[in-house]
């Protein structure tokens, strides 16, 4: 358990499919993540720009996956939780910004403030799955996206980070199909390229090691990145931030990890009608 942030209140959960970060929120530089975000004033109120133009402003802001955005704070600090996409249902995205923003936008500031303040006080965190975490920042669970197995083990080997580099030929292989048919299935699937998937599921292994004194070198090698400068650009376009301000804004960071799945994910995927694919 790292108790880093115990004094400062800065704090991150990590689950395989949510993260839960309330910290220092940086220079405002556009950023472009993977991952449906949900910002959340802890003072003052936020604002937000787009790529598209659009304009907005609040105590509580709601970005689509892979959308080029720029946040600023009226204070230091930041509550950001972020949904994987793949985790979903298609269209539940859209129905609960529709749900954030509308005429119930303060009880949502205000459950997902009393989130922070009760993973702040919880003294255990590694229990919590994808349904407790939804139904502590949203009021109830997200509806499931029902995953094919043969891409079900792609992406398992993806976020696996086992030194070995995951290719689309290989998990093509495993699933008994080319690639090409295999590449159709998995963006069919998920709603993104494997390249695009793989290169963002790497990204987001950083947060692990955000608050810890690492070589930058090493770990850029040991995530899966050829060299240090794609290792630079690729988690300053996800993040608006270079690795080392990362982990300069993060020494008094409290990371929590859980691993928990819900057993009943594993036998609805399981159960996922396979698509009629040579």
């Amino acid at each position: 358990m790292d108790e880093k942030g115990h004094a400062s209140g800065h704090l991150m959960l990590i689950t395989p499919e949510r993260v839960f970060y309330a910290g220092l929120l940086g220079r405002p530089r556009a950023r472009c993540s993977g991952a449906f975000h949900v910002y959340v004033a802890i003072e003052g109120g936020l604002r937000l720009s787009t790529a598209e133009g659009r304009e907005a402003h609040g105590e509580l802001l709601a970005v689509m996956p892979n959308v080029r955005h720029t946040v600023s704070s009226d204070h230091r600090s930041v509550i950001s939780v972020t949904v994987e996409p793949e985790s979903v249902r298609p269209g539940s995205l859209d129905e609960l910004t529709a749900r954030l923003l509308g005429e119930k936008r303060e009880l949502f500031i205000g459950r997902i403030r009393a989130a922070y303040d009760e993973l702040h006080s919880r003294t255990c965190r590694e229990d919590i799955t994808s349904t407790a975490f939804d139904r502590m920042c949203f009021g109830e669970a997200l509806p499931r996206r029902m995953i094919d197995p043969r891409v079900a083990g792609a992406m398992a080997q993806m976020v696996r980070f086992s030194g070995e580099p995951v290719t689309a030929a290989r998990c093509a292989s495993e699933a008994g199909l080319s690639t090409s048919r295999f590449l159709h299935l998995f963006k069919e699937q998920t709603g993104i390229s494997f390249r695009s998937f793989r290169a963002w599921k790497r990204a987001r292994h950083l947060l692990h090691f955000a608050n810890q004194d690492l070589n930058l070198a090493h770990l850029a090698q040991d995530i899966g990145y050829p060299d240090s400068t794609h290792f630079s650009h690729s988690i300053r376009r996800f993040y608006g931030l270079k690795p080392r301000a990362i982990f300069r804004g993060s020494r008094d960071l409290a990371i929590y990890r859980s691993g928990r799945v819900e057993a009943v994910d594993s036998a609805r995927t399981q159960e996922a009608n396979l698509p009629a694919m040579p």
